[in-house]
């Protein structure tokens, strides 16, 4: 079974295809985006449990760009030391550091004195409280995401996902429900993405993996589609090594959910632009995720609320099967 076996680019290898995919903990109490002591057990846990690859939460490139105060940063040279912290704990236990990187835009929900998106523009029919960004702020963003970047390799992170996904602000320019913009960034949605890639290209090694994590539908009439994005990935056929397939979050919209409910939108990106990718979608267990690899929806598989349950779900995936667990949890299967 695919999900057992090892996974391998021409950047790197995995011990196996199973993806611990970016979920924020809240946990930088002292708010300076600082990893603490929970980060690194937190991941290192998971590492332990042999997940293949593990993406560290979404990482603010900017103090108002973090998800919540309570989020991690790399805008600091402060914050590089506890990122080593945790990509010490991961990779001495096996396992594949990669972090995602991401400006929350108008979703920031930060004490800052300014948040910011592309479109002055309602969201979800609340009082508007961000700003639309100036050019000069534009260049400031990919400059951050860049100079996060540098800070990310110095930690020795082997991978970087850039979240263009989940209402976030890549996601935000993308979006014709969040961008009226009139100038460049208006005229091509998708320019913010491919500065941000062209300038961090500029500092990343070019033997560490490189991706990012998109939502490949609005599920709006008038939104972003899968189509859209398959045209965007045709003509920039390098401008990643792999996508993270997801879906929603820039408006409010009933989605009907069920386990594997995204593992479509991944089997058409893949299917129709070459990129390999990263499935998610409410997979549950060892079955799903082999079903989902074995029927070729996608080349790694994601599981977020499994392995926040059980840091250890791979081991009991492993024992599910017969599979020898590793000797310091024998016992726990016995």
């Amino acid at each position: 079974m695919k999900l057992f076996e090892p996974f391998q680019t021409d950047k790197f290898e995995l011990k196996n295809h199973l993806v611990m995919p970016p979920m924020c903990m809240y946990q930088c109490k002292t708010q300076d985006g600082i990893p603490t002591d929970f980060h690194i057990s937190h991941y290192g846990a998971r590492a332990i449990g042999q997940v293949g690859m593990i993406i560290v939460e979404a990482t603010g490139v900017q103090p108002n760009g973090r998800i919540t105060d309570d989020c991690l940063g790399l805008w600091d040279d402060k914050q590089v030391d506890g990122h080593h912290k945790i990509t010490k704990a991961i990779k001495n236990n096996g396992s594949f550091a990669a972090i995602q990187l991401n400006h929350a835009g108008r979703k920031s929900e930060t004490k800052a004195l300014r948040h910011v998106g592309p479109s002055a523009i309602p969201f979800n029919d609340q009082p508007l409280n961000y700003d639309e960004l100036t050019f000069t702020e534009i260049q400031e963003v990919i400059a951050s995401f860049k100079e996060a970047a540098k800070r990310a390799d110095q930690a020795g992170y082997d991978g970087i996902e850039i979240h263009a996904a989940h209402g976030y602000l890549i996601h935000q320019f993308i979006s014709p429900l969040s961008n009226t913009r009139e100038d460049d960034y208006g005229k091509d949605r998708f320019l913010l993405l491919k500065e941000i890639m062209d300038a961090i290209k500029e500092v990343w090694p070019k033997e560490k993996g490189l991706w990012m994590r998109i939502s490949a539908t609005d599920y709006h009439e008038e939104g972003l589609s899968v189509e859209d994005w398959v045209q965007f990935l045709q003509e920039n056929p390098n401008i990643v090594d792999f996508v993270h397939v997801s879906a929603g979050a820039i408006m409010t919209v009933p989605i009907h959910a069920y386990p594997g409910y995204m593992l479509e939108l991944s089997k058409t990106i893949r299917e129709n632009t070459g990129y390999q990718t990263i499935g998610v979608g409410l997979i549950q267990s060892a079955e799903m995720a082999s079903f989902a690899l074995e029927s070729e929806q996608c080349d790694l598989v994601a599981i977020g609320r499994g392995l926040l349950r059980n840091p250890n779900l791979y081991l009991q995936f492993l024992n599910e099967r017969g599979e020898k667990v590793p000797k310091y949890y024998e016992r726990a299967f016995r």
